[in-house]
């Protein structure tokens, strides 16, 4: 990459990152969703007719996580916020997905739009718990006291995103958008990179394969995500 140096980034990540990990994809051929009707399991209307499906759906891929660890592109992506923070810049990280391997991996700041696997929410009073224990029906909010209401905290088909003004805002003073293992087929994070180029940001692809929305992109490397993200923090830090 050449060009103007980048301190300021904005970094959206999807499902190609954790996959390397292990951690299962959900629209692939052979990903989750060929498995289960998500109507069932991740939507509010799934969840109202049939809880303790959903609870059993989310407990799983909440046990499954301790056997997954972070890759080299999760812990190049930590070293690339150190790294642009030592310099007076900053990185904003914007994450699809709902495990913790880009903590583990040592980033700091991690904006999770579809919410997080190790944390739960009421539905009685909106209290947020982290916890790596598994939901039920008979558990009971921490703040309110009520049972029969806590869910998984994850942005369900039919919710809205979290996190999106900050996304915007982030864009709107990136030097750089930088997208990682997408689809290009989720929005509204596929729409950010039509968000930057409209507002004259670069944005590049780094990515197994092109994305729906490769040709909105300036630049692209492809390849797995932890051979191509390493060297190409070092080009930034460099």
């Amino acid at each position: 990459m050449t060009g103007k140096r980048a301190d300021n980034i904005v970094i959206l990540t999807g499902s190609g990152v954790s996959a390397e990990s292990g951690v299962a994809t959900f629209r692939d051929k052979d990903g989750v969703w060929s498995k289960y009707d998500y109507r069932q399991v991740a939507t509010p209307e799934g969840f109202a007719a049939d809880p303790a499906l959903v609870h059993e759906f989310y407990n799983a891929r909440r046990r499954a996580l301790p056997g997954v660890e972070p890759n080299a592109a999760h812990k190049a992506l930590a070293e690339l916020e150190r790294g642009l923070k030592a310099r007076g810049g900053k990185l904003t990280l914007i994450t699809q997905n709902v495990d913790d391997l880009h903590e583990r991996g040592g980033s700091q700041h991690i904006l999770h739009m579809h919410g997080e696997l190790l944390k739960s929410e009421c539905a009685h009073c909106g209290a947020v718990t982290v916890s790596a224990a598994e939901l039920s029906l008979d558990l009971a909010c921490e703040r309110c006291k009520q049972a029969g209401g806590m869910r998984p905290h994850v942005v369900w088909f039919g919710e809205m995103p979290r996190h999106l003004d900050e996304a915007a805002d982030a864009i709107a003073n990136a030097d750089l958008f930088v997208s990682i293992g997408t689809s290009g087929s989720v929005y509204p994070a596929a729409g950010f990179v039509a968000e930057a180029r409209a507002l004259g940001v670069p944005a590049m692809e780094l990515n197994l394969e092109p994305s729906e929305n490769a040709h909105l992109f300036t630049d692209v490397r492809y390849g797995p995500a932890g051979e191509i993200v390493p060297p190409w923090v070092s080009e930034i830090l460099g």
